[in-house]
Parts: C-alpha cells; structure tokens; sequence
C-alpha cells in the first residue's frame, strides 16, 4: 500500500459521506463549556463518541477529572507501536461557545449540520470539532493503509478551551509522564486564505485587564456641580489617550515588541492578511508605524479598548457620573514579557497623573510562543504539506490570535506545529459557524500525508523547541 492509496481512501471517506456523519454527530453534542449545566455533555462527548471512534483503533482512552472544579474533563488516548518510534503529541478541544440558537439566520440550527452549497453550518464545525475530526480520520486512514502507523501517538481531547482552557496547564504540569513526546502537530484557527494551506508554529499571548476610577459615592446634577466635580469618563478618555494614539500606535514604551529576527520577519514577508469576501478592508494606516499589516499583526503586539463605560450609556442622565472603567486587551509576541504589563502601564499612568486610576488583571494570561520557521520540524511539516498540496504553503511564525500552545510549548518542552483547517470568514464563535466543504477535503488530504510521511522515517531526530 502507498502513501497514494492512503490519499484516495481518505478522499472516499469524504466523498461518500463519512466525514459528513461524523461530524454531524459530534456537532449535535451541546459542548457549550460556558454553560455550566452543560457538563454533563463535555463528558459524553469524551465517553460516548471520542473513545468509542479511538479504542477501535488501539488507543488506550483515559478520561481524567479537572483540577479546577467548575471545568470540563480531559482524554488522553495513547497508542504506542514501538518506543523507538516518533511519537507525535495531537490536541483538539470537544467544547464550543455558548450556541446563541434564537441568533442563527432562518433555517438553520446550531445543532445539526445544515449544507448550504459549499458551506456547512453548525456549532463547533470550524472550532473546534471538524478540525480535530479531520486529523483524527486521517490517522484511521493511514493506519487501515498501511497496517501500523510507523509512530506512536498521544491525543489530548480538552472540553474547557472556550474558557481559556481552565486546568490545563496544571494538568499537564502534573502528567508531563503521560506526553512524552518529539513534536506536537495540531489544528485549530484560519487559514490564510481558503485555497491555501498553512501552517504556523505558535501564537501571541493575550493578557486582559481593567482600568477603574471611582471618585464618588453617585452621580449629581450636571448644571449644579459641573465645572466643581471632576469627570471620571473624562479622566479615563485622557489616561487611554495616553496609551495609544488615534492611528493605534503603542505609546507604553515597555508594551512594544522586540525587533523581528530576519527569519521570521522573512517568513511574514510572503504573507497576505485581508481581501477574503465577508472580512472588513484593511485600515492601512492604523497601527505600529513602519510596519506592513501582516507584520502588525504577526510580529508586533497590540491593544485593544474591548469596552467603556461610564454613567448609564443605556439610560443617560444629564450627571457627573461617579465612575468609570475600560477594558484593556494586549495582543504580544515572543520577546515580550507580560508580567511587566501592569507595572510599566502603573508607572505610564503615575507620571502623568492619572495614580487614582485602580489597574487590576482579569485573568491568568496565556504567553506568546513561536517555533522559528527554520526549525527542522518545521521545514519537514512544510515539506509535507507541499507534496500532497502541491503548491505553496503560507508559512506563519505564529498565530494572531492565542491559543493555549505556551502549555504544550513551555511546560511541555514539544516544537509545535499547527495546520489549520477553516477560514477566517468562518463566524467563528457567532451566529452561522460554518466550515468550508472544500477546505476539509483538502485538509484530509494534507493530514493523510502528513501523518504516512510521518511514519515513512526521515523525520528530524529530537523534540527540542
């Protein structure tokens, strides 16, 4: 059996519905990890359908309790053929946002796959369900083909990434035993574009915070106390004024980023963000200046007001208002440490007189990670990924968005490897999700290869990242 025949079983597996039905079952599990009745179907969807498609094929499925308590459970299916074999780390996550059931256009329903042309809509078909069902069905594929897989594999099936993957990185911190491995090789996010494969080799990190001032009690009267009674809403418009500018260029001199190295700087040369049908124009003077928009947007960091409030924005009265608050939201890149986030912005704002201004983080952050393009697995993804598409590969350092790939990166010690299998016209986490039909035939075609290449020997030597 060849690498060939292996490609044309996986395009019958899709062509004559299998995919189809896999997927559909998997959408039609209420995922939605936000919801916290909803635990019940994170573990169903690990108990029911994610171990009765994996023991089949020699996995030995374990399913582990959180160690946060509100959070969904994790499997982890181990297939091991030969210790002196590669083994490849795999990760997809089972859960997906809340459905939003009454917001989908007519006709369709978040729970079951509706085909609209070369769109199939549904709940958890771009994030996360259909891309970890591709890599998934193309590991059966290779294995049928070729009678063993020539590599061993642990797959990691999370059900909390929707809630910023709570436990995961104390879960792996507390099992590093159980991924052992050379590399890590997954999917999740966009491509480039439809038509194109890629492949990106970590993400920025995201770190959320707010900005509160509170100077009274209430609100009073505008005509009596205006011109006596500082404004909040004024204050906190002048201390946001002052960290960025109105292009979006950065003006905490702490927050920028590192410079480019001339590898990955290369790499995001190639590349073309924007253009797609249903994606908004580029503002082509908005950001870092100097910077092209994919380097803004791969190699630089970035912030982001997400929300502003103050008095009753739904209700307004002619008042000072008390308060005020603005959510910050930073977007950075490898090289840039966020742990001096708030106390860079604290001395920004202290030197200017904004100290009554109380800076507090959300929420643990997620870091920034990148695998230099020029790596050794890298190249061999790439390599792959050309053969079976045979064309170019869009090549991204890291993604713009963030994923929980510092837990696989850092504490795990793996190179890392992402091949996304969706679009950034998704509706990715809104009404509609939809995955293109095209773009997974082609993407079970490009795992199949992969995965027959991966065990066909050549493979660089070592895990380290």
């Amino acid at each position: 059996m060849s690498r060939e025949t292996a490609i044309k079983g996986i395009e019958g597996y899709f062509d004559d519905g299998g995919f189809m039905a896999d997927l559909a079952r998997r959408v039609a599990i209420r995922t939605e990890s936000p919801i916290a009745e909803r635990t019940p179907e994170l573990y169903r969807y690990l108990t029911d359908e994610m171990t009765p498609y994996l023991a089949p094929l020699g996995f030995e499925c374990r399913i582990f309790d959180n160690p946060v308590a509100d959070a969904g459970p994790f499997l982890v299916a181990t297939r091991t053929e030969d210790p002196a074999l590669p083994t490849v780390m795999t990760y997809g996550h089972g859960d997906v946002v809340r459905g939003h059931d009454d917001q989908w256009r007519a006709g369709l329903n978040p729970w079951q796959i509706v085909v609209e042309d070369e769109r199939w809509y549904g709940r958890g078909t771009a994030d996360n369900k259909a891309q970890h069902t591709i890599n998934l069905a193309a590991i059966k594929t290779v294995l049928e083909t070729r009678g063993a897989l020539g590599f061993n594999v642990v797959a990691l099936i999370e059900t909390g990434e929707e809630r910023g993957s709570p436990g995961l990185r104390a879960f792996c911190e507390a099992n590093k035993d159980l991924f052992e491995a050379d590399v890590f090789i997954a999917s999740d996010g966009p491509r480039m574009q439809p038509g194109t494969p890629t492949i990106f080799m970590g993400s920025r990190g995201v770190f959320n915070f707010t900005m509160s001032l509170v100077l009274r009690d209430g609100g009073h009267h505008s005509g009596n106390w205006g011109g006596l009674l500082a404004n909040p809403g004024v204050i906190m418009a002048h201390a946001l004024a002052s960290i960025v500018d109105s292009k979006g260029k950065i003006l905490v001199d702490e927050w920028r980023a590192q410079p480019m190295s001339n590898s990955v700087r290369g790499a995001i040369s190639k590349l073309k963000v924007g253009g797609n049908p249903g994606e908004p124009e580029i503002d082509r003077d908005w950001g870092e200046p100097g910077l092209t928009p994919e380097e803004r947007v791969f190699g630089s960091n970035t912030f982001e007001v997400r929300a502003f409030e103050t008095g009753n924005p739904k209700n307004p009265v002619n008042a000072i208002p008390p308060r005020a608050i603005a959510y910050g939201h930073i977007r950075y890149v490898v090289g840039t440490d966020p742990k001096q986030f708030i106390p860079a912005l604290r001395r920004h704002l202290d030197a200017r007189g904004f100290d009554a201004i109380t800076l507090t983080p959300e929420r643990d952050f997620m870091n920034a990670t990148r695998l230099d393009p020029d790596h050794p697995w890298a190249q061999w993804a790439i390599r792959s990924l050309q053969h079976t598409g045979e064309r170019d590969v869009a090549v991204l350092p890291n993604l713009g968005g963030t994923l929980p790939n510092d837990v696989f990166a850092d504490v795990l010690g793996l190179p890392t490897i992402w091949v996304p299998h969706s679009y950034t016209g998704c509706s990715q986490h809104a009404p509609n999700e939809h995955v293109l039909a095209p773009v997974c035939r082609d993407a079970l075609r490009l795992m199949t290869g992969l995965w027959w290449d991966l065990g066909a020997g050549g493979t660089p030597t070592g895990g380290t990242n």
